[in-house]
Parts: structure tokens; sequence; C-alpha cells
């Protein structure tokens, strides 16, 4: 634990975007760097999440943000000597309906706009790739053979190593208490065990970015939501090299964990906490809600049976932040020097944190391009909002993770498990 210093500029939050932050500001020339963290580094939501890392998006900027991360956490390694444990393993997304099918062909053209591989799989090599499954539902396969996943807490864990060589600090157990703002511009500080001098702020608080951002009279509608997902035993067929799924239909993704199964999704009765209420160094525990968890195990069952009947090993829980349009909040707030928000990450936080930390840098040169324009919190500056209206938005967001854009959702009906077997694979 390192005592909290004066520095040029401080990052609030050790999580994966605090910490990726840290290492590309460090890696751009900025030399007077420190994060100060309430808890451990990766301790909170960072630690929770699953580690996919997805490529495929709506959008040709999403697609292009994923890439860059992806292309850092494949030579983060080399450069830095610490491993971030990410595996190229692929991954498939399935689809069981063809207005799904259909949304499948559009992404495919946004993916290869940006110049991401993806193919559609034939029955015979979707078969290969994921021997484990039943695929009798299946209308279509999309194959992102760039894809993967990794441990988040090795990549904060490299994140902050290599920002350290680089000069970094980091001051753990420490909560921060206030703000300094003189003149209209960030001047300092309050911890819990100083006050401390700098210049600029990053906002990289996770869950508890609206209450950092209101230490600075600048309320900003980040709205934590529940997510979680279980980690099974050994499951017969099941091992580390298998691509990563994902099956929008039944709002379910999956990969493996060493022999075992990790399976989560997005629920869609969400569970939200009303920003106002969270405060800076409170814990956001939750209980495993085995309802919802054991509807994904007996939906994704329809695919691998056999994991219907696993034993659960471990439940993973935490609260991501969302925004109530569903974008990142990255860049300077207006009307306070030296704020900056790297926040709402929209459960992207760990697989999207250097891409994000990109941003995060481009949003304090010059000229910034009109996407990070776009994430500015401007946005919401001044009082374009009210909050039980943004956090009951906010939590569609999340609800509505996997559902079809308009153009594709008419007339959708699922498949019943056992259904019509005589389902084949669409072609590209």
């Amino acid at each position: 634990m390192a005592e909290v210093r004066d520095a040029e500029v401080t990052i609030v939050g050790g999580g994966a975007i605090g910490c990726a932050v840290a290492y590309v500001l460090a890696g751009a020339g900025y030399r007077d760097i420190q994060v100060v963290e309430q808890g451990e580094l990766a301790g909170a939501t960072s630690g929770q999440a699953a580690g996919l890392v997805g490529q495929v998006r709506a959008t040709r900027e999403r697609s292009l943000l994923a890439m860059a991360s992806v292309a850092v956490y494949a030579r983060i390694e080399q450069e830095t000597g610490y491993p971030a444990d990410w595996r190229q393993t692929g991954s498939v997304r399935i689809a069981v309906t063809a207005q799904r099918a259909a949304e499948f062909r559009t992404l495919a053209a946004v993916a290869r706009s940006a110049g991401l591989e993806v193919e559609f799989l034939t029955a015979a090599r979707l078969a290969e790739l994921c021997p484990m499954l039943d695929t009798s539902q299946v209308t279509a396969a999309l194959w992102c053979p760039t894809d993967g996943y990794l441990q988040p807490h090795s990549l904060v864990t490299a994140y902050a190593r290599a920002a350290r060589d680089r000069g970094v600090t980091f001051a753990t157990r420490t909560t921060v208490t206030g703000l300094s703002i003189i003149g209209g511009a960030v001047r300092g500080v309050r911890t819990d065990r100083r006050t401390i001098a700098t210049d600029m702020v990053i906002n990289a608080a996770g869950p508890w970015a609206a209450a950092v951002a209101s230490l600075a009279g600048q309320p900003l509608p980040i709205v934590p939501v529940r997510h979680e997902y279980f980690v099974t035993r050994a499951v017969p067929g099941w091992h580390r090299d298998l691509p990563v799924l994902r099956i929008p239909d039944m709002r379910l993704y999956a990969r493996a964990e060493g022999q075992g199964l990790l399976c989560g999704g997005w629920e869609p009765n969400g569970q939200s906490l009303d920003p106002r209420g969270v405060t800076i160094g409170q814990v956001l525990a939750v209980a495993p809600d085995w309802d919802v968890l054991s509807g994904f195990a007996r939906d994704f069952g329809t695919f691998a049976p056999e994991v219907a009947e696993a034993e659960v090993r471990e439940v993973f829980r935490g609260f991501p932040a969302f925004s109530p349009d569903g974008r990142f909040i990255v860049g300077p707030v207006p009307g306070v020097r030296g704020l900056v928000m790297a926040a709402a990450c929209n459960a992207h936080g760990v697989s999207g944190s250097a891409g994000l930390a990109g941003h995060v840098l481009e949003s304090l040169q010059p000229d910034p391009s009109p996407y990070v324009k776009s994430l500015s919190p401007g946005r919401y500056c001044p009082g374009t909002w009210d909050w039980e209206s943004a956090r009951s938005q906010a939590q569609r967001v999340y609800q509505n993770y996997y559902s079809l854009p308009p153009q594709h959702a008419r007339d959708r009906e699922l498949p019943r498990a056992g259904g019509d077997r005589r389902r084949s694979l669409s072609y590209s």
C-alpha cells in the first residue's frame, strides 16, 4: 500500500479501466500519474467479469475499439513481460431463429467494413469447432477467429505492473472523500488518508463513478446494474481451447473455464441500484440469484444437456455501470477543467479496456475524432435528464443487450427444446 501523493494526474479507480488508462497515458508521455483505489486492484467489478472479448459489434466504431483492445492483449506479454492470460480461441455467435440469422448478416457486414475477419460456418465446420454442442436448433453460426477470452485479474495486474515500470504509482486502500475545485478547475483530492494536490482527476470508479462526479457538483447518470454468471466443475468434452459462445436468442454466453463451463446471461428483468444511494467506499454486495442462474443453466442445457446437471463451483456477480443511451461516458467534463470521465462501460470495462483507454487519451487532445467527441459527458450536462428516467433507461440497455434491432424483430419465435431437428445452418 503506497502513500497517496501529489501528482499531475490522479486516476480514481484501480480496475481494468483505471489501470489501462494509467498504462496508456504513461506510454504517451505523461510522467506524473498515480492511481487511487479504495480497495485492492481489480478487487471489485473488474474482478467479477467473465473476461469474454468479442469484436463483432453493431457499429463500425465499436468494432474498431474492440479490435484495438485485442491487438493490445495479443502483444502485451511480449512487450511488457507481464501475462494477461489471453486465449485467442475464436468465438461463435449462434442463431436459432431466421430473424437472428438476418441480424448476423448485418453484423457481418459491419465487421467486414471495419476490417474484421468473420465467416458463416457450415454445419460440418460448426460441429468440428463445437463438438460438445447439440446444434440441431441452429439456423446460423457466425465465426470470428480472432476473438477470445482472458483472465480479468491477470489483465489488470499486467496493466498495473507495466504502468509502474513507466513511473505510475498506486495508492490502494485509499478512499476519495472530496474534490477541491477552485475557479472552475480541479486543484486537489481529499482522501481518508490525506489531501493531495493534482491538476487532473480521471474518474474511472466504475459503479461509484456517479458518486465521484457528484463531489465536483457534476451529477452524471451512471447506473450500477446487476450481472452474474456461474462456473461449474469439470464437464465432459469441455476444455480451455474451445471457442467462446454467444446465443443471443437465449440471452446467453458461455466459455470453457479449464475443464468446466462458465455460463451467464442478460436478465430480462434487470436489477439496478439508485446511483444517488451509492456512496464511495460502500461495498456493493449481492447474493446469488439462484432462480436466474438456474434459468441460464436450463436454457443452455438445450444445447449441452450435461451442463444442466453439472455442479456449480462458483458464482460471480457484480454491478457494472450502464448509461441511459448505452454509450460510454469518456472525456473532459464541461465546466470543470481537469475533471475527465472514463466510466459507464456498459459491461465492456474489461473486454474493451485498452481501446477505451485510447479514447480517454484521444479526448485530451486538441481535436478528437467525431466518435470520441460523441462520448463526451457534455451530453448529460447540464440537467438534460432526471434520475428516475436515467435509471430506468440504463436498466433497459442491460435488459435489451441481446435484443433484435427493429428491422429484424418481426415475427420472432424461439424454437422449443427438442423441437424441429431438421433445421439447417445458413450459408454466406
